[in-house]
């Protein structure tokens, strides 16, 4: 007679097994129809929770608590492939690691709604699901909004909605998918940062396959290669970037950097009152002295966000290390054509400036009035030094050929721009709008 406890352990062993067959059979599927994918699916070991509730990912495992995950197996293998898919999109998008201060319940939905667009998208036989009512619904509301759906956007449209709890509660579960509760256990940060480092180097393996071999061109991969190119995109201190657009100047201001205390402490001991060094009276120093700021009236950008982008870029331009105390900031507003031109002068100019703030014009764009006005102002001599020019933009638009005397940046929001190649001479600047918040 075999003894129950050791029945049970080989039932339970069976189970695992099962299971580890049934993951591995998704992975080999996934396999076939995502290429670009071999690395990621690759990354992800599978590991039993028997006290778990459905299936979860810490970025390094898939935990599944096995009658749930055979029970799924039951109802179509499509449900574990696109769990599966599900969970590696999470890992390669980085939510594990981006919540910050956002409030969990919604940040959770924006990552499953996130990750939900994509894999809808996908024609694909072993992950393809006709899309509900609700979903369509969702996705279309969300589209009115964003022109990528990130989770990031996807958060903070739906905290606009005012959903109320049966609302939240329903679109809830029609995107429930995996588990998030081990995204917010406490690790060390040599875990969290080698789980961050393997995920990047997949994403940018990934990213590069699909540009290399023809997946841009695939309309269900679209979203996913715009996903991964918006999480691979350089990350900016665009306080630190605007200094690049500084001049050397001399100043009349004791340069402390310069001045040796051991030579003025000796003298002051040697003599009583008389250094044998002094401080230089001037230094150099690099400021911004000249700037332009040029705003695409076109874009579909909010008036608030224009708004608070004009607010925070001056309030960086004119902090005494970086700016001259003479400031001289054009910000012009043109989509096809300059629609006006506002000289700012001081901290008093800007804020009645922004208190009377229009967007005017909304017509087609083109870059090249705003250049050609810039360079007619130079030659007019109204700057002494212009060093940069900043356009903010959603990117769709006629670009000039040549190239201007003075550095260019275009600047754009995310989600909220047209992915197009900027000119060869021009720096190209994406910020989400939680980043220009908190600027």
């Amino acid at each position: 007679m075999i003894d129950p406890l050791r029945q049970q352990q080989l039932c339970e062993l069976e189970e695992v097994q099962i299971c580890h067959d049934i993951l591995t059979n998704s992975r080999n599927e996934l396999y076939l129809n995502f290429r670009y994918l071999d690395v990621a699916l690759s990354s992800l070991g599978f590991e039993a929770d028997r006290g778990g509730r459905g299936v979860a990912t810490d970025g390094f495992l898939i935990y599944y608590q096995p009658e749930h995950l055979m029970s799924m197996y039951k109802r179509g293998r499509v449900l574990i492939n696109r769990a599966f898919l599900h969970m590696v999109f999470h890992c390669l998008l980085s939510h594990l690691d981006t919540r910050g201060k956002r409030a969990v319940p919604y940040w959770n939905l924006a990552c499953d709604i996130a990750i939900e667009s994509i894999i809808d998208e996908f024609y694909v036989k072993n992950v393809y699901r006709h899309q509900s009512v609700c979903r369509r619904e969702v996705y279309a509301k969300l589209k009115e909004k964003l022109r990528v759906l990130t989770a990031e956007g996807i958060y903070k449209a739906l905290q606009e909605m005012n959903l109320s709890g049966d609302e939240y509660e329903r679109i809830a579960a029609e995107f429930y998918v995996d588990n998030h509760e081990r995204w917010d256990e406490e690790e060390e940060p040599r875990i969290r940062q080698e789980r961050q480092n393997i995920w990047q180097n997949n994403r940018e393996k990934m990213q590069t396959e699909m540009e290399s071999f023809g997946e841009k061109d695939a309309e269900d991969s679209r979203s996913l290669l715009e996903a991964v190119r918006v999480e691979n995109r350089e990350r900016y201190d665009y306080k630190q970037f605007l200094r690049r657009f500084s001049v050397l100047r001399e100043e009349n201001e004791v340069d402390q950097d310069s001045f040796d205390y051991v030579f003025y402490t000796y003298g002051m001991e040697l003599y009583g009152n008389m250094p044998l060094i002094e401080p230089l009276e001037s230094k150099e120093v690099h400021r911004i002295e000249d700037f332009v700021i040029v705003v695409d009236t076109s874009m579909s950008c909010s008036g608030d966000l224009v708004r608070r982008f004009l607010e925070e870029t001056y309030s960086v331009l004119c902090e005494s290390e970086s700016y001259f105390r003479k400031i001289n900031v054009h910000i012009i507003q043109c989509d096809e054509m300059i629609r006006s031109d506002e000289t700012i002068t001081s901290q008093d100019e800007m804020k009645a400036y922004m208190e009377k703030f229009t967007i005017s014009g909304l017509g087609g764009t083109d870059f090249r009035p705003a250049f050609e006005y810039v360079n007619g102002l130079m030659n007019q001599g109204k700057f002494k030094k212009l060093k940069g020019l900043l356009y903010f933009t959603d990117g769709k638009g006629i670009y000039p050929v040549r190239m201007p005397a003075y550095d260019t940046a275009f600047i754009f929001v995310e989600g909220q721009y047209e992915d197009v190649s900027v000119p060869a001479w021009a720096m190209k600047i994406i910020l989400t709008e939680e980043e220009i918040y908190k600027l």
